[in-house]
This record gives C-alpha cells, sequence and structure tokens, in this order.
C-alpha cells in the first residue's frame, strides 16, 4: 500500500477514534453506535483523500501513466513545479488542482469548476474531449485564452484513474519570431528581384532593339551598374546583419576613444559632404571617457546615421554630430550618450516606432532612389543592443531629426595625444534633444 493511502486510512481511524469516544461519552445503544461509526469512516476517508488531491497542485498518479516509471510504486506530480500554466481535471471537467500560472491566468475561483465555465474556449474543450475519448495525448495550438492575448498550445494528457493533466505553453514570442522570419525572407527576395529584374530586361534590350544604338546602351549600362551595386549593398546589409545577430549575446570589452572615431566618419563622407554643400559640426564634450565597443561596428552606426542625415536633411544645413556623458542604463550606469541632428523635413509620428524594422521605409521611392536598402536603422538597433546601449529616434516635422545611442563606459580617459581638430568645421554650441 502506498504512502498516500495509508495516510488516508489513518485519517478514518483517527475519526473513527474521535467517534468511539463521542459514542461512549453519550452511552448510545450498541445498534445506534455503529449505525452512527461507520458514516463517520468514510466520511473521515473522503475528507481526507480530496483534500489530498487540492493540497499543493499534488495529485496521486499510477505507475503505469507515470514517464518516470519505477515498477511496484506510486507517484506524485507536483504541477507548482511546472513552469507552464496546468490544471488537474477529474470526472471529466472538473478542476480539482492549479498551479500559480493557471490560477494567473484563469482565476483563483477555477479550482472546483467545470472548466467549460471560466474557459469559454472551443480548442481546450476539443482537446480535453479528444483526450479523454481516446486515452492519448490531446494538442492544440489556439489564441487568446483567459485573461491574456496571444498564441497558446494546449495539450491534454490521461493520467489514468479518470484525471487529466491540462498545460498552457505560451508560444507567443515563438509565433511572432517565426513570423518575422517569414516576413524578412519575403522582403529580401523582393529587394533582391527588383534590380535583378530591371538588369534582365536591359539586358535583352541590348541584345535587341538598342544593339547598335550607342547612347542607349550607354544609358543602360549605367542604369544596370547602378542597380547591380545596389544588390551587393543590399547583400553587404544582409550578411552584416546576420553576423550581427550571431554576436548579439557577446558584449563588446574593447576600449574606445570616442572623438577619433567621429573624425574619421567625418573624413570618409567628406566628398557627399562637399557636394551637397552640408558641414558636419561637431558638439563633444572635453576629456570625455573611453567606452566599451566593437569599433568598426560602430563606425557602422555612425556612418549609416550620418549617411541618412545626408540623404534626408535639407541641401546646404549643417549635420550635429555630438557625444556627452548620460547618466542612465536598467543599473543607472555611466555611459556615453551619441547623437547625430539634422535639419530637414522631419519624420511623422506614426512612423518613428518602425523605423528600425527591416526593410521599412516611410517614402519607399525616395529611399530606392538615394541608394537605401531599408536596413540600415535595423543594423544601428541590433549594434546598440549588443553593446547594451539604447537607440532613440526623435524628429518633428519641417524641422529635422535627432538619433541618438548610448555606450558604456569602462573607465576614466587618459590620452596621451589630442585628437585631431575636425577640418570640415568649428564646434557649435549645439545641444542634445531632452
Amino acid at each position: 500500500m502506498t504512502r498516500g493511502a495509508w495516510r488516508q486510512w489513518w485519517a478514518a481511524g483517527a475519526t473513527a477514534l474521535a467517534a468511539v469516544a463521542a459514542v461512549d461519552a453519550l452511552a448510545l445503544p450498541a445498534a445506534m453506535s455503529l449505525a452512527l461509526l461507520l458514516p463517520v469512516m468514510f466520511l473521515g476517508y473522503s475528507l481526507f483523500r480530496d483534500g489530498a488531491e487540492r493540497t499543493a497542485g499534488t495529485v496521486p498518479i499510477r505507475p503505469e501513466a507515470s514517464p518516470a516509471e519505477v515498477a511496484g510504486a506510486g507517484h506524485l506530480i507536483g504541477i507548482d513545479a511546472l513552469a507552464d500554466p496546468a490544471l488537474i481535471l477529474k470526472d471529466g471537467w472538473r478542476a480539482v488542482a492549479a498551479n500559480a500560472g493557471a490560477l494567473t491566468l484563469f482565476g483563483a475561483r477555477i479550482v472546483g469548476m467545470d472548466i467549460r465555465q471560466p474557459i469559454r474556449h472551443p480548442g481546450v474543450a476539443e482537446a480535453v474531449r479528444q483526450a479523454l475519448a481516446d486515452g492519448v495525448p490531446a494538442l492544440r495550438e489556439l489564441t487568446a485564452l483567459g485573461a491574456q492575448d496571444g498564441a497558446f498550445r494546449v495539450r491534454a494528457v490521461p493520467l489514468g484513474d479518470g484525471r487529466l493533466l491540462v498545460t498552457f505553453s505560451d508560444i507567443t514570442q515563438a509565433r511572432l519570431t517565426e513570423r518575422m522570419r517569414v516576413d524578412f525572407v519575403a522582403n529580401a527576395s523582393h529587394e533582391l528581384r527588383t534590380p535583378l529584374a530591371n538588369i534582365s530586361g536591359f539586358i535583352e534590350t541590348l541584345l535587341g532593339p538598342a544593339a547598335d544604338d550607342e547612347p542607349a546602351r550607354r544609358r543602360f549600362l549605367e542604369i544596370m551598374g547602378r542597380e547591380a551595386s545596389r544588390m551587393s549593398r543590399l547583400i553587404d546589409d544582409l550578411l552584416s546583419l546576420s553576423r550581427i545577430e550571431l554576436d548579439k549575446y557577446v558584449r563588446p570589452q574593447t576600449p574606445l576613444d570616442l572623438p577619433p572615431l567621429l573624425v574619421d566618419v567625418g573624413r570618409t563622407l567628406a566628398m557627399r559632404l562637399e557636394s551637397d554643400d552640408r558641414r558636419l559640426l561637431f558638439d563633444i564634450e572635453p576629456d570625455l571617457p573611453l567606452v566599451a565597443g566593437d569599433r568598426d561596428q560602430i563606425l557602422q552606426v555612425l556612418h549609416n546615421l550620418v549617411s541618412n542625415a545626408l540623404k534626408y536633411g535639407r541641401s546646404g544645413t549643417p549635420i550635429i554630430v555630438g557625444a556627452r556623458r548620460h547618466e542612465g542604463g536598467s543599473r543607472q550606469e555611466e555611459m556615453v550618450r551619441v547623437w547625430v541632428k539634422d535639419e530637414g523635413e522631419g519624420i511623422a509620428p506614426e512612423h518613428l516606432p518602425r523605423l528600425t524594422e527591416r526593410f521599412y521605409r516611410v517614402d519607399t521611392s525616395h529611399s530606392r532612389s538615394m541608394g537605401g536598402t531599408g536596413l540600415g536603422l535595423a543594423i544601428v538597433k541590433h549594434i546598440v543592443e549588443r553593446h547594451r546601449g539604447r537607440l532613440d529616434i526623435q524628429s518633428r516635422q519641417g524641422e529635422g531629426t535627432i538619433v541618438s545611442f548610448t555606450l558604456p563606459l569602462v573607465g576614466p580617459l587618459t590620452r596621451l595625444d589630442e585628437p585631431e581638430a575636425p577640418q570640415v568645421a568649428p564646434q557649435p554650441a549645439a545641444q542634445p534633444a531632452a
């Protein structure tokens, strides 16, 4: 006999002894005493068994129903140990036990109730009905369960003796990830197919009607060159994004001095700045401390942000790049905040939350005509997250946009040589956005 059964009979015996004492005290006749003792003993046994089922969500399970079978011994399963919300059902639909997750999802009143009352979802009823009928686990996937939205996987497993274990696994994040993957493949395919189709069309024209048309051939070859360059940039960005995601959980620790990096970006883009009559102005706090980061990735972030300011800012207006100490982060650690500010048309508020999505564009035709791949800010976001920083985008229509990010410090800055002053423009008294 199992330990649980012994406890049940001990409880019944204790109840009987108490009843005997009461009968003796009342001096009842023998027949009346026996008639009173038997119901009292049965009541004590039943009360203990039902109470044991409810205590801490623990329900006896037969050895043959347990995955961890031990010959000749009974098993107990504690559903409070399960990470997912879980219920034990008895007599078909009555919930006799629930763990903390299930109580949060469906409410504390579900214990003792027919689950079809608080859980009004046909998918759950189908899973329970199939498990009861077939005697094998039943699985269903459904949405909007209990007090939560999202996607859930419901699994009903027969335990024997008329009991059923029902678990509710939240798979919302897995479904979102899968949807993002599908959208990413579709968008990448579309972005590559468009320039490839253009190149194929021009090749056919050059081999046919324009074979002997020198001006047309030259014009078509220029367009084909631009489309090929666009595909090359897109592939480079896709590979870059893949590498960044691969190292997502490896936090960079290399000490970096930011001012020389900012100057390097200005030199790299000097020709583009000059062709658009633009100036790169710097607002860098003196004695800026070192930050922990990956040099190539930080340069990529700065290059992407300044390039965006060049594309979408107004010709002849300055672009301000600044860096200052910043108190922030989840642990309120000291960081450095870097920002890039342009003067342009700005971005409508409804677009701001989606700017870091892959292939999202405010103006698709304008972005493509400027050579954009739709992945620049997505790459920036992933790099900043890898550095445990924060990306922030502020914009006012008709005024311009400020994109900023934070980087953690590695310690006080000790410079042997002052960084060379930028040659493109003197430093203005610009201030970062609040």
